[in-house]
């Protein structure tokens, strides 16, 4: 299998994307590390994972805004698998709020999750990996184009694609590889939850919908070696959503 003794932290790993991509890697082989700040869907989370087949999986309570616990993830995977291979950056947050109406400690929460802990993970991933490791980083197409009342969402997602160019660059001499996938619409509470949606500001055909899945194959790709020259990529995965904004 492909990523066989290969070990992965999926972090926001414990549901939605983040379990599908787990989900994903366990069936190619992967020792799994979900890392997620809410221990009783980790918990969930693992057990879903092991119905599937999952043999080899650690669990990690971590607050990805918060280095120590990174650091503490990252040397755990390490002292538990032998080996730390891959990482995705899928830990989100998203508000919804006016701009006029967004407060700086909205800021800081959306900013501190979806930005500064990618550049955590990147950075102890940096410390710690062997070349062939690979981080990607799960952005949005918010990034590119997006809708009223998502502002710290989407300029944090936007400001994910230039810390994977940045990180790329600097990871290419260590054989690390750093790329970024964009999802559009996918079917997630996250999506169906969005007030946008609700009050009809965001048209949303059902049909046009991706699942996580989708998204987890595309992951798995970048990991893998069919991948090897692929560096600094931001790959939409949006079904054309993009073209119809």
């Amino acid at each position: 299998m492909r990523f066989s003794n290969k070990t992965v932290i999926v972090t926001g790993g414990a549901g939605g994307i983040g379990l599908a991509i787990a989900t994903r890697f366990a069936s190619e082989g992967a020792n799994i590390v979900l890392a997620d700040i809410n221990m009783e869907q980790l918990t969930k989370g693992a057990e879903t994972l092991k119905s599937n087949g999952a043999r080899k999986v650690w669990l990690s309570q971590c607050d990805v805004s918060k280095e120590p616990q990174v650091e503490t993830t990252v040397n755990g995977a390490i002292e538990q698998f032998g080996t730390l291979d891959i990482i995705v950056n899928n830990a989100g947050l998203m508000i919804f709020k006016k701009l006029q109406e967004t407060t700086g400690e909205d800021w800081n929460r959306i900013l501190n999750v979806d930005l500064l802990g990618a550049f955590y993970f990147t950075k102890h991933g940096f410390l710690t990996m062997k070349k062939g490791g690979s981080i990607i980083n799960i952005s949005s197409i918010h990034a590119l184009e997006t809708t009223p009342n998502v502002t710290t969402y989407a300029a944090a997602k936007a400001a994910l694609l230039s810390l994977t160019r940045s990180s790329s660059i600097e990871g290419k001499p260590k054989g690390i590889r750093v790329n970024a996938i964009l999802p559009g619409a996918i079917d997630t509470p996250m999506l169906w939850e969005n007030p946008n949606i609700k009050a009809g500001l965001e048209e949303i055909n059902k049909d046009s919908v991706g699942k996580p899945e989708d998204i987890a194959g595309v992951v798995a790709f970048l990991a893998s070696e069919d991948a090897a020259f692929v560096q600094g990529a931001m790959i939409e995965v949006d079904g054309g959503r993009l073209d119809r904004l």
